[in-house]
């Protein structure tokens, strides 16, 4: 059954691959698409779709997603993809050193159905070809496991199906929005916008160290969401498989339905989104015993700024292991700002508690990035930028002797995202 269900996603998304040259098609940024349903384009359920980032995730309305739109016939399209090429370096006994590649690529397309819209999403990422040995470095970073052990000082690579999924919205009386969604892979309804695809994250190529405590189920098996939206508010609830995906980044992972969330997410104005979630995984890490409760808040704001945008989030994350009854929290403050046309400066700081270093017991770790990103132009059809960032730690001094008195990491890297048209 579920064999039969991937055939006809992948295969609708293949049959309805658009001819990029349309003339007809719809304007290629995301806030023109969504004007367009005036002239015959997306509905109002259309538009509530193409507004999504990642399963039923958002970020602020006001930020323009850089994509590329099209149309074949009464199917409306939309294209995204990212890749940053980075040479990381990590300082102390415990930090190495790595080239690598982080990214992603996007396809959906959306149709009206009746009085509402349906859409199909497909996420991919080449991380398990272009992230070798199960890992790119990343002091103090814990999550999943490669080659039979706890991954500690570096990030697992994304699986190459990142999310596949339909979903199905239909307008109620009221000014209401009804809102389905099943993905064999995809996002529940917990935690922000997963940092690939959140806008504050736009220019940094590393994982957050307080992904497992946010967002880290942003791929996961199973997923079942409804959810309600009225006014400023939406209300969501969902059911999916609660394990973290396995070592094997090629495959698509499956499990039964045992594990539950709820979001309710704010929107007062097109600059400012908001949401509150909780959720029980069921033994989300092989390694360890018992579920983890999680709760979330986070709180996004989005300003366009001439040629690019002003974006900040401020992210809590607290985990609840149930088999010992431990709580841990985590804290993340990051912006990206245009400073100039095609000049990009970010800030990234953190604060996590982390129970799942090689010392015994749990240490409140610091982590402050400051980067900057500068766009060339090389490639006619794809956003390129070169870019650096430093980040600096604070630990206990129990940690000192494995991780020296001051660490600190630096990643070089060169951004590609397909561009969107001016």
């Amino acid at each position: 059954m579920r064999l039969l269900i991937y055939l006809l996603i992948a295969g609708q998304l293949l049959a309805q691959m658009p001819d990029m040259t349309d003339p007809k098609a719809p304007p290629h940024d995301h806030a023109a698409m969504m004007a367009a349903h005036n002239h015959g384009d997306p509905n109002d359920p259309g538009q509530f779709l193409m507004g999504q980032a990642s399963g039923t995730s958002v970020n602020p309305k006001s930020w323009k997603m850089p994509m590329i739109g099209a149309k074949t016939g009464s199917w409306n399209w939309m294209f995204m993809g990212q890749a940053f090429v980075v040479d990381t370096q990590q300082s102390g006994p415990r930090g190495f050193d790595k080239f690598y590649s982080s990214n992603w690529f996007m396809a959906m397309t959306e149709h009206a159905l009746g009085k509402g819209s349906v859409s199909i999403q497909l996420m991919a990422s080449l991380e398990p070809l272009t992230v070798t040995e199960r890992r790119y470095p990343l002091l103090f970073q814990t999550g999943e496991t490669a080659f039979g052990k706890h991954i500690v000082d570096g990030q697992h690579p994304h699986d190459l199906v990142m999310g596949l999924g339909i979903q199905y919205a239909r307008p109620l009386p009221g000014k209401t929005m009804l809102q389905l969604y099943f993905a064999p892979i995809g996002d529940p309804a917990l935690g922000p916008v997963a940092f690939p695809h959140r806008a504050s994250a736009a220019e940094l190529p590393q994982a957050t160290l307080g992904h497992h405590w946010q967002d880290s189920s942003h791929i996961a098996s199973e997923v079942i969401t409804a959810g309600i939206s009225r006014g400023i508010f939406r209300l969501e609830a969902s059911g999916f498989h609660g394990r973290e995906p396995d070592e094997n980044r090629w495959n698509i992972d499956y499990g039964a339905i045992d594990s539950w969330s709820s979001r309710l997410s704010l929107s007062p104005t097109k600059n400012w989104m908001g949401q509150v979630s909780v959720g029980r995984l069921k033994n989300p890490e092989v390694t360890e015993e018992g579920d983890v409760v999680r709760a979330t808040a986070s709180l996004h704001y989005t300003k366009p700024l001439g040629s690019g945008a002003w974006s900040s989030s401020f992210i809590w994350g607290r985990n609840h292991k149930t088999h010992d009854g431990h709580d841990t929290n985590s804290f993340t403050l990051e912006s990206v700002a245009p400073i100039r046309r095609g000049n990009f400066i970010t800030g990234r700081f953190e604060w996590v508690d982390k129970d799942e270093l090689e010392a015994p017991g749990t240490y409140r770790i610091g982590a402050y990035t400051a980067g900057y990103t500068r766009d060339i132009n090389l490639i006619p059809a794809v956003q390129t930028g070169i870019g650096a960032n430093l980040t600096a730690y604070t630990l206990p001094e129990a940690l000192k002797s494995q991780y020296g008195e001051h660490p600190w990491g630096v990643s070089v890297y060169l951004r590609l995202r397909l561009r969107t048209a001016e």
